[in-house]
């Protein structure tokens, strides 16, 4: 019988909290192991029931404290490399050394080479990246399952008191791919996705009868389980400057909004709104109860954008695509090509990588009908064109956008996503202008 993970981790009498960081640890494809709806799939369940020994004990190593030492006496590794991937990954560790909670000593060994074939047996070596439901992300994944558990498990609220949310506000960069994360909250939750078209926004006469935001909504009421998606909630819901006596151009939206939010639970209603930063929202739509579910959406890692390279510059190819024989014939059809082009790619969005793929393919096409063949190597030269191409969306206002998203998710998620925050940070001061040193000019005499 299928379960929910919840469920699973009682039969099992492993914590749900294992079983979610051992997905983590051992980068296995969501879509693997979890359907949308957080029921496990027959794959993980055959693993898990075959090898519940192993997950006992990586679930006892998970809850000990330990030290370098000792996990290196366990694993067989050394101290100092096991050290490196723990400060790489976990950059919040405790300063006396020791390490706990969400510190795998079988995830470690993984990472340094460890052998467990014996895992990917059951979900294969890997999924193909076009029956990915999406990319890397598993930590967000995860994150967000645990803001949703009212909604995918109900005794939530019967056990514990734990409402739904009302609103949840989605943030990120531009191009960062909020819109995905608010169809994947909907498909988790099992609602149905609406958009809200900017038109709706605005009071409208329609066969010269006035239509409003209101009566949008009314009609949303009267639907079950909906996920009501609003972009530039940040401008929508903006906090009004004290010197100024009216609102925005959305202020009836706002105050609708504000006037019918306690009836979006017990209508089954979701409202999602997205935002490049929340530090301009209104506090009061921000408080407990209303929108206070906050999802930080982070522009894609280094392992993610070669991931996502190599997904997009094979999406939508059939198996014999002339596009498909030239990546091959370049061994262009692997990641390890792209992984010199991704680490380049430093805080690029989704939308950058995407821009980088349809100009090299076209970069691409047009060699091959210069050339006529399928012998085409691609080259350092066309990768760096088309890297210079999709890299002029990289401007100070993005690069203020990040810097901000930075502050905003390390106040409010830092213990969830210290390593993204801190990569992510590293790879936004390489961008940074350094101030050349002063040389003087002419000789200096010795005295």
């Amino acid at each position: 019988m299928i379960q929910n993970i919840s469920e699973f981790s009682k039969t099992l009498d492993i914590s749900e909290e294992t079983l979610k960081q051992f997905i983590q640890d051992f980068e296995l494809d969501i879509s693997d192991c979890l359907l949308p709806n957080m029921n496990i799939t027959q794959n993980f369940q055959d693993f898990a029931t075959h090898n519940l020994e192993f997950l006992k004990k990586y679930d006892q190593d998970l809850q000990s404290d330990k030290t370098p030492e000792e996990i290196s006496e366990k694993i067989h590794q050394p101290a100092d490399k096991i050290e490196a991937v723990i400060r790489n990954k976990f950059p919040n560790i405790f300063d006396n050394g020791i390490y706990k909670s969400s510190v795998s000593s079988f995830g470690i060994d993984q990472q340094l080479g460890g052998d467990y074939q014996f895992v990917y047996n059951y979900f294969g070596d890997k999924t193909e990246l076009k029956h990915r439901d999406f990319i890397g992300y598993r930590d967000l994944f995860f994150y967000i399952s645990d803001m949703l558990e009212p909604f995918i498990n109900p005794q939530q609220s019967e056990n514990w008191g734990i409402q739904k949310a009302a609103g949840i506000v989605i943030y990120g960069p531009p191009g960062s791919g909020k819109i995905f994360w608010a169809r994947k909250i909907a498909e988790m939750i099992g609602f149905e996705f609406f958009e809200v078209r900017k038109s709706r926004l605005k009071s409208i006469f329609d066969n010269d009868k006035k239509t409003k935001f209101e009566d949008y909504l009314s009609e949303m009421f009267r639907k079950n389980k909906i996920a009501l998606f609003l972009e530039n909630f940040d401008e929508i819901m903006a906090q009004r400057p004290e010197n100024q006596s009216t609102g925005n151009e959305y202020e009836e939206v706002k105050e609708c909004i504000f006037h019918n939010i306690e009836k979006f639970e017990k209508e089954n209603l979701l409202m999602m709104g997205s935002a490049k930063v929340i530090s301009g929202i209104e506090s009061e739509i921000l408080a407990p109860g209303r929108f206070d579910v906050l999802i930080p959406v982070f522009p894609p890692d280094k392992q993610e954008r070669a991931e996502m390279l190599l997904f997009n510059m094979t999406k939508n190819l059939n198996d014999n695509a002339t596009l498909l024989s030239i990546l091959k014939n370049n061994h262009a059809d692997q990641i390890p090509f792209w992984q010199e082009t991704a680490e380049k790619m430093k805080v690029f969005s989704n939308t950058m990588i995407i821009d980088f793929t349809q100009s090299l393919k076209k970069r691409i096409r047009n060699l091959y009908l210069k050339n006529r063949t399928e012998t085409i190597t691609i080259s350092k030269g066309i990768l760096d064109a088309s890297l210079k191409e999709s890299a002029s969306k990289l401007t100070a206002e993005y690069f203020n956008n990040v810097q901000q998203f930075l502050s905003e998710a390390s106040a409010n998620s830092y213990d969830r996503f210290a390593g993204r925050i801190e990569n992510l940070k590293q790879e936004l001061e390489t961008y940074k202008a350094k101030e050349e040193p002063l040389r003087t000019i002419g000789f200096h005499l010795n005295e």
